[in-house]
């Protein structure tokens, strides 16, 4: 006789919300894709409570954000992206939306190549990552990672901005600036994608920060000159995700510790480094190290009391903790189902509550909310 029992551990753990500390928690609004929720969208109180919720054509690609206009900005995943390699359907997006709050769409763009990050920037331009086959030959400079077959396709980042009219305004080739040598891949990764750029921002300075992945750390890059200004190295971070530039000039990062050096257990971290040296001036961590990890995904924002948001992808874990370290509030994602998509299914198995980024609003960004 089958059991009775939830056979799903992170449900049966405990799902909505966990803790609350009304005093010390920054309060506000929660905006949440999930991976798997079949384009659903889900705009939650503090108190765990839905308030909003879209419905979208796509299940989320990657994430979605609410713009200075109050409308939500959406990257879904693209029905007709090419599959380029095993991981490649999990993690693409490449079909944006720019969605009112009664969900109609007043801004549409596509780019089937796009993968994890996406920046909607201030004026109204998007900024995105996404890839091509490296040219003939290039494969062979690029060091370490797992074998690859002499038929089997390298592909390098493309970063790319584009208006409001689509038109293409920037673009940036990974293998036109970046030396190979200097940037090895991890033994624990594949050769299939080079560096892997997860994460984007732009700091004060106009330099697009980019996190690498399966070379680890976090670059900035002059527009102009394409030319990198700003190196983070993999000494000081491990594999990271969503790097964020604050107004003190130093940059927030998800650290997600895969194959981090010198540890015997596998741990996430959020870290603020300043860049000028590379010091870690501020680490979240939990104290039992490995109560804290995600293999993949995950963000961090910094909220407007100081306090900061985390995104504990994989199990749909999202807290905030003070500038001691101190948890205010935690809530997990009750929304848990499979990828609707064979492919995705080998990379990403099981009924998964799963998120790439999740952002905090203060009620002054929701205007529509309170009337």
């Amino acid at each position: 006789m089958p059991t009775t029992v939830d056979q799903v551990t992170q449900r049966r753990r405990g799902v909505g919300l966990i803790a609350h500390d009304p005093a010390a928690s920054a309060g506000g609004y929660t905006l949440i894709a999930p991976q798997t929720a079949a384009g659903n969208v889900y705009l939650i109180g503090i108190d765990g409570e839905v308030v909003h919720q879209w419905k979208m054509p796509l299940r989320a690609g990657r994430h979605a954000v609410i713009l200075p206009n109050g409308n939500m900005g959406y990257n879904g995943n693209h029905a007709n992206s090419p599959d380029l390699y095993a991981a490649w359907s999990m993690w693409h997006g490449g079909d944006f939306s720019e969605v009112t709050p009664d969900g109609e769409v007043v801004w549409h763009y596509e780019d089937p190549t796009h993968h994890h990050d996406a920046k909607w920037l201030a004026n109204g331009n998007l900024l995105y990552a996404a890839c091509a086959p490296v040219p003939a030959g290039f494969a062979e400079r690029v060091p370490g990672g797992t074998a690859h077959g002499p038929d089997e396709t390298m592909y390098g980042d493309v970063i790319r901005e584009v208006s409001r009219t689509g038109e293409l305004v920037w673009e940036w080739k990974s293998w036109e600036h970046l030396k190979p040598e200097d940037f090895p891949i991890h033994p624990g990764f594949g050769r299939y994608h080079w560096p892997l750029i997860n994460g984007l921002d732009i700091d004060a300075d106009g330099r697009v920060l980019m996190s690498l992945r399966t070379t680890a750390g976090i670059i900035g890059v002059d527009k102009a000159s394409g030319d990198v200004k700003l190196h983070i190295p993999p000494s000081v971070v491990s594999h990271q995700h969503a790097p964020q530039a604050l107004p003190n000039g130093h940059i927030l990062t998800f650290d997600n510790g895969n194959f981090r050096t010198g540890a015997h257990v596998a741990f996430s971290r959020v870290l603020e480094i300043d860049p000028k040296d590379n010091r870690v001036v501020w680490a979240y961590a939990d104290e039992m190290v490995n109560a804290f990890y995600t293999a993949f995904m995950g963000n961090a924002q910094r909220l407007w009391n100081g306090n900061t948001h985390i995104t504990e992808s994989a199990t749909g874990r999202l807290f905030e903790v003070n500038p001691e370290g101190e948890v205010v509030w935690e809530y997990i994602l009750p929304w848990f189902a499979e990828y609707p998509d064979a492919a995705a299914r080998k990379t990403g198995p099981g009924r998964l509550n799963s998120v790439f980024q999740t952002w905090r609003y203060a009620a002054d960004q929701l205007p529509w909310l309170q009337a």
